[in-house]
C-alpha cells in the first residue's frame, strides 16, 4: 500500500444545580442542559425555541475544545501529506492519522450520554424518546454524508458521516445501561467485534474504496451495508467500542476534577500498556516474524511496510491473524482500538482539565467545536476544490473556519447544519413525549 491509498488522509452537560461555576460569554456550549449544541455525532436534548441561550461552565468548555481538536486533526490528516521528503511520517500524521477520528467517535458518544439523561439513562417513555429521536438523527447525518458522497472523492477524503448514521443507530439499545455497564460494553467490543470482522471479512472479496452515496442505496443497498458496519474506512460494527466509551465517559461526574484526572490518567495508562503489549507480543513473542511471513505471501514487502507504518483503510488485513495484536494506525484491531481510545481520553480529559482556567485560549477550538457537523462538511468542500494541499490551505481553512464559528455563536445557538438536525429531533422527541398517557409513564430526560 504506498501512502496515497492509506485511509484518513483521504477522508477525516447538563452542569450540576449544586456546583455553579464561571461561564464563557458568549459562547453557547454544546453540552449545556438545553437547549444544546447539535454537532455531529453529537445529539443533544433541546428546549422550547424561546428559551434563552444557556451560558455554558467553563470547566466544560473542554468538551467542545476536544471536538476542536478532533476536526483540526482531522483537517490536517487530509490536508498534510502523509510522509516527509525524507520519505519518514510527517508530524501531522504522526499526530493525528487514526487518533483524530477516534477522538471525533468517542466524542459523539459522549453526546449521546449528555442527551439521554447524562447520569440517570432513560426509562420508559424517555428512553423511546431518546430512541427515536436519535434514530432520526442517525438518518438526517447519514443522508448528508451519502450526499456529500458525490462531491467528495476517493482521493480527497473519507466522509465518515454515513458510519457516524449507522453507528447512532447501533448505540439505541446501549441507552439504557449505566456507566459500569458502558465500560463492559466498550471493552467486549473492543476485543471481540475485530475478531469477528477478521472472520467474517475472510468470506468476502474486496471491494474498490469509494465514498458512498444516496445512489448506493438504491441500486446496491446490500453492499452499502457491509461497506458501512464492516469492510468501509470506518467500519460500524468496530468502532462502536469508541462510542461505548464516550458514553460511558458522558455518564460519569465530569464536573469533577478528580473524575476527570482519573479519565486522564486511565487514558495515558491505557495507551501505553496497548501499545507496550503490542511491541511485547511482535518481538519477544516472535508473532512479528510470523506476520511478515504470512503477510508477504499475498502482498509485496513494501506494501506490508507502508500498511505497518501508515496503516490500511480501517480494516486489519486478513491475510494474517497476527495484524490483530498489532497497533498499526487506523487499523481496527484490538489493540489499536485500545491504544486509539486511550488517547482520545487522555485529549478529553486534558481538555476538561485546562477548561477549567484556561477558558479564552480554548475559546476559538470550542467555538469550532460546537458546530462540527457545519464545519466538517464545509471542509470537506473545500478538499474537493481544486486548491493545492499543504501547511497553509490548512492554516487558511483552520482559520477561516473557526472565525466562522465565532463570529456565528454570538448571535446563535447552533451552526446552521446543527439547527437543521434539532429541529427534526427535536420535534420528534417532543411528539413521543407528549403521546396519549405519556404523562402516566415513568421518565428521565434531564441529566444531574
Amino acid at each position: 500500500m504506498t501512502v496515497s491509498q492509506t485511509s484518513e488522509h483521504r477522508n477525516i452537560v447538563a452542569p450540576l444545580p449544586s456546583e455553579p461555576g464561571p461561564t464563557v460569554a458568549g459562547l453557547p456550549h454544546s453540552c449545556a442542559p438545553a437547549p444544546a449544541g447539535d454537532v455531529a455525532g453529537t445529539p443533544a436534548e433541546g428546549a422550547p425555541a424561546k428559551a434563552a441561550p444557556p451560558r455554558p461552565r467553563a470547566r466544560l468548555i473542554g468538551i467542545d475544545a476536544a471536538r476542536g481538536v478532533a476536526l483540526v486533526g482531522m483537517m490536517s490528516v487530509h490536508l498534510i501529506p502523509a510522509a516527509t521528503d525524507a520519505g519518514d511520517v510527517s508530524l501531522a500524521w504522526l499526530l493525528s492519522n487514526g487518533k483524530a477520528s477516534a477522538l471525533f467517535a468517542l466524542l459523539a458518544g459522549v453526546g449521546i450520554a449528555f442527551s439521554t439523561g447524562r447520569r440517570r439513562p432513560p426509562r420508559g417513555l424517555a428512553w423511546r424518546a431518546a430512541a427515536l429521536s436519535l434514530l432520526t438523527r442517525a438518518v438526517i447525518i447519514a443522508a448528508i454524508g451519502l450526499a456529500l458522497g458525490y462531491v467528495v472523492g476517493t482521493g480527497d477524503a473519507a466522509v465518515i458521516l454515513a458510519y457516524y448514521g449507522v453507528l447512532f443507530a447501533l448505540a439505541i439499545p446501549f441507552l439504557r445501561l449505566s456507566t459500569r455497564g458502558l465500560v463492559v460494553a466498550a471493552a467486549i467490543a473492543a476485543l471481540v467485534m475485530p475478531l469477528v470482522s477478521y472472520a467474517l471479512r475472510l468470506e468476502l472479496t474486496p471491494v474498490p474504496e469509494a465514498n458512498p452515496t444516496l445512489t448506493d442505496l438504491v441500486t446496491d443497498p446490500l453492499g452499502l451495508l457491509l461497506q458501512l458496519t464492516l469492510t468501509g474506512v470506518f467500519p460500524a460494527l468496530v468502532w462502536i467500542a469508541y462510542l461505548l466509551a464516550g458514553m460511558a465517559v458522558g455518564r460519569a461526574v465530569l464536573a469533577s476534577r478528580r473524575v476527570v484526572s482519573q479519565i486522564t490518567l486511565i487514558g495515558l495508562a491505557l495507551a501505553l500498556a496497548s501499545s507496550l503489549l503490542s511491541m511485547l507480543l511482535l518481538t519477544v513473542g516472535g508473532r512479528g516474524e510470523a506476520l511478515r511471513l504470512d503477510a508477504v505471501q499475498s502482498m509485496d514487502f513494501e506494501l506490508y511496510q507502508d500498511t505497518l507504518t501508515w496503516g490500511p483503510s480501517g480494516t486489519t488485513p486478513t491475510n494474517s491473524p497476527w495484524w490483530l495484536v498489532a497497533t498499526a494506525p487506523h487499523s481496527g484491531s484490538p489493540l489499536d482500538l485500545a491504544f486509539t481510545i486511550g488517547v482520545a481520553l487522555a485529549v478529553l480529559g486534558a481538555c476538561l482539565l485546562l477548561g477549567r482556567g484556561l477558558q479564552p485560549l480554548l475559546r476559538p477550538l470550542a467555538a469550532g467545536g460546537s458546530m462540527t457537523l457545519t464545519l466538517y462538511s464545509v471542509h470537506l468542500l473545500l478538499v474537493a476544490a481544486p486548491f493545492p494541499r499543504g501547511v497553509l490551505n490548512l492554516v487558511v481553512q483552520v482559520a477561516v473556519l473557526l472565525t466562522f464559528a465565532l463570529v456565528w455563536n454570538r448571535s446563535h445557538l447552533r451552526g446552521p447544519l446543527e439547527e437543521l438536525v434539532w429541529r427534526a429531533t427535536d420535534a420528534v422527541r417532543r411528539k413521543v413525549l407528549s403521546s396519549p398517557g405519556a404523562h402516566r409513564a415513568p421518565t428521565t430526560t434531564t441529566g444531574s
